[in-house]
């Protein structure tokens, strides 16, 4: 085996330099602006793909600028970018009481108790000892009457 590292990148590390790019720059960029802006290694049309899946994702949006489009982020930061993603992931699922009640069982305590915070006390469907409705945990899964 060689001891050659690979040409290719991590999955998402050049949506994320892209975006980087993007979030510094604080107003909109054509490919060609983020391409200066990240050195000038890629290719512009590298650049412009990614800048079309980042679209097609809802991450960013984009107006004309001449024959070229200008992209303009969707979300400010790395937190908005993973909250923007777990709502994706919410929103392919039918049953996203399961969906929540799954991710909720795997929390830390830490995290719980972060989230409930977040909800302010006594939020339904957090609390196992609250009346209020709230998703009810499917058959097999951590919190499930019977599990």
């Amino acid at each position: 085996m060689s001891d050659v590292p690979s040409a290719r990148r991590p999955a998402g590390e050049l949506e994320a330099e892209v975006l980087a790019a993007l979030w510094s720059a604080r107003q909109p960029m054509t490919p060609q602006d983020v391409q200066s802006a990240l050195g000038g290694d890629l290719a512009r049309t590298t650049i412009a793909t990614i800048l079309a899946r980042l679209h097609d994702k809802g991450t960013v949006e984009r107006t004309r600028a001449g024959r070229a489009y200008a992209y303009t982020p969707t979300v400010h930061d790395t937190a908005g970018l993973a909250a923007r993603r777990m709502h994706t992931e919410l929103g392919r699922e039918a049953d996203r009481s399961t969906v929540l009640a799954r991710f909720v069982s795997d929390l830390s305590a830490e995290d719980e108790q972060l989230l409930r915070d977040l909800l302010g006390d006594g939020a339904p469907g957090l609390d196992s000892s609250s009346s209020g409705p709230g998703p009810t945990p499917a058959p097999g899964t951590p919190g499930a009457a019977g599990s």
